[in-house]
């Protein structure tokens, strides 16, 4: 039953997280962690940083990861394949339908309408994973950390996975030392 519901939060999770990867983190959050619990919320948040830090797309790396501590090398396959399968189905059977009509008002307003969804989901996971940090090491270490991750990606324009491997080793080095 448990391979069922792996594929079933990944499904959801991805078939409902329009805008790709970053659209359905935060989907995949509340299925994995809040209503399955098969991860921690500081486990999936290392999982999204360390895949954030990778190459490749981000939602198959969680999948596969989840998949394959629940329940080995066929949960990593089943979440792996309810992750591809909407993306892929929805590609193949939509794409002509949206160029035939990409100019129609109905279809612009709703991609519209869903922007302010998946960045209220963006914002929700954001919070949840900053009071994480706020009580795992502390509210001056998440405002420094968090400060010089802005600085160093909006004003010096670090490559984002070179900020997170710096984080990685400020915290692997320097917050055990706290």
């Amino acid at each position: 039953m448990t391979i069922f519901y792996l594929f079933y939060a990944f499904f959801i999770a991805n078939l409902l997280g329009y805008g790709g990867g970053p659209a359905s983190i935060p989907l995949m959050f509340e299925e994995v962690v809040n209503r399955f619990g098969w991860l921690s919320s500081e486990e999936f948040n290392n999982v999204l940083a360390l895949g954030n830090a990778l190459p490749g797309p981000i939602a198959t790396k969680i999948a596969a990861y989840v998949g394959f501590s629940v329940t080995g090398w066929g949960g990593a396959a089943i979440a792996l394949a309810a992750t591809i399968i909407p993306s892929g189905v929805a590609i193949i059977l939509l794409m002509n339908v949206l160029q035939k009509h990409r100019h129609s008002p109905v279809v612009k307003g709703l991609s519209l309408a869903v922007q302010p969804v998946i960045c209220m989901l963006m914002l929700l996971l954001t919070v949840t994973i900053f009071s994480d940090a706020l009580e795992s090491i502390g509210w001056i270490q998440s405002i420094v950390i968090a400060g010089v991750a802005f600085i160093l990606l909006s004003k010096v324009k670090v490559h984002p996975a070179l900020v997170i491997l710096m984080a990685f080793a400020y915290g692997g080095i320097v917050v055990p030392l706290l």
